[in-house]
């Protein structure tokens, strides 16, 4: 994909992916809740940041200035193994609350469509970057690609002010889900297949 330095991320690419999502998500609604300190959510994006690498739908633009993190159709974005590590890496970072983000975790795997989609997992721009559409021009590129598939796309939004954005590319929302204790809600949107 050309235009902006959008390309597909690979290996080498980990850290710098994760810097990105972990920058963009500073005092995000959910995922503040879900991390009150903020430096946990790192390893917590690291984690899943590798697990899709192996998926080869990681795109980074503008020398990691935008991220996005997809999972193809049919894929999951965890393995048995990784789903075991993550449980294990939520309990050292978060303790007691550990509980409560793995329900809000189930509350994500269980609000996916049954049809098969791509699902973007994580979108995220450096704050520095913002306001430049980075993000939005990445997303719209992947969805191209998406497109030429003949694949729908699915996505939860973890903040509500980024809603208006993912409708002005083809998505709509669809429902919606809570934190365990109400006060956080995230939105699902779904963009059909052309």
């Amino acid at each position: 994909m050309s235009g902006t330095g959008i390309r597909r991320a690979e290996a080498g690419d980990l850290e710098d992916v994760t810097e990105t999502l972990w920058l963009a998500f500073e005092g995000d609604p959910l995922w503040s809740w879900a991390f009150p300190d903020h430096d946990q959510l790192r390893p917590w994006w690291r984690m899943l940041v590798s697990a899709a690498l192996g998926h080869g739908w990681v795109w980074t633009a503008s020398d990691h200035a935008a991220a996005a993190v997809w999972i193809p159709p049919g894929r999951k974005e965890l393995s048995a193994e990784q789903e075991r590590e993550a449980g294990e890496l939520l309990a050292k970072l978060l303790g007691p609350r550990a509980g409560e983000v793995e329900a809000l975790l189930e509350s994500f795997e269980g609000s996916h469509p049954a049809v098969p989609h791509y699902y973007l997992s994580l979108l995220g721009t450096r704050p520095a970057d913002r306001g430049k559409g980075l993000g939005m021009n990445l997303l719209a590129k992947t969805l191209r690609a998406i497109d030429a598939e003949r694949a729908p796309a699915y996505l939860e939004s973890s903040n509500p002010t980024n809603v208006p954005r993912y409708e002005a590319l083809g998505f709509r929302p669809t429902g919606s889900f809570q934190t365990p204790d109400g006060s956080r809600e995230v939105a699902t949107m779904w963009r059909d297949a052309p």
